[in-house]
């Protein structure tokens, strides 16, 4: 049996040359900079009169091989992370953003009385809004255009997406609560709000699509009910 003889290489470890006290010097006061620095600052802060862009680029050098590299921008000198490691400096950060009372009131108009068009949106809220409220439910990805209303003008109704469903956990539209359920839950004051907001329920179309009411003829019904029989002659 042959035996073959292994060469171990030794494990050498190469450090930096040896930094003289000036040379530590601009190391430490560039690391400590909070900008970059150009030659006239280095050279009025270290102790002895040297050739300090000569030794910048020997330092240059010496970092190079680093997780951190000393770098000259625009004549001005500082310590910079490795290009090739910037992806460990970056840093995923989720924001959370509140909606604005104009944002809330819309969405729940929308909800609730989709499809529905900015002008109506307007009319139920009473005041006029911004198109970046739309545009921000938009963004998120919980209201999109629905198609347009055969009226003239033909304006684009507003309707939820599937995200928004899924973002409040719900299987479909009519498993969100009544204005009454929110008020038995304690999540609203029944007393101090506008059911206008809450709206008919609309978009229960799963009710609602063997339903051929007349809201009109219910209104003039309404209206003549509480009339004198006087006023009709």
């Amino acid at each position: 049996m042959i035996k073959k003889k292994i060469k171990k290489k030794d494990n050498i470890i190469s450090f930096p040359s040896k930094l003289s006290q000036v040379e530590k010097e601009i190391e430490a006061i560039i690391f400590a900079a909070a900008e970059p620095l150009d030659l006239e600052t280095i050279k009025e802060k270290i102790s002895k009169k040297i050739d300090v862009e000569k030794t910048l680029k020997k330092l240059q050098v010496e970092y190079s091989q680093r997780g951190i590299n000393l770098v000259c921008i625009s004549n001005k000198w500082s310590f910079r992370t490795s290009a090739n490691l910037a992806n460990l400096m970056s840093q995923e950060k989720t924001v959370e953003k509140k909606l604005s009372k104009a944002a809330i009131e819309t969405l729940s108009i929308i909800v609730y009385h989709q499809p529905v068009t900015r002008a109506e949106i307007e009319e139920i809220r009473g005041v006029a809004f911004g198109t970046n409220t739309l545009d921000i439910l938009m963004e998120l990805n919980w209201v999109k255009p629905g198609g347009r209303k055969d009226v003239p003008g033909r304006p684009i109704q507003y309707v939820t997406t599937t995200d928004f469903l899924s973002h409040f956990n719900l299987q479909k539209l009519s498993d969100l609560p009544t204005v009454d359920e929110l008020g038995a839950a304690g999540l609203i004051d029944n007393t101090n709000i506008d059911n206008s907001i809450f709206g008919t329920g609309k978009f229960y179309k799963e009710n609602q699509e063997n339903k051929n009411e007349d809201i009109y003829s219910d209104i003039d019904d309404m209206l003549s009910s509480t009339l004198d029989p006087g006023d009709n002659k």
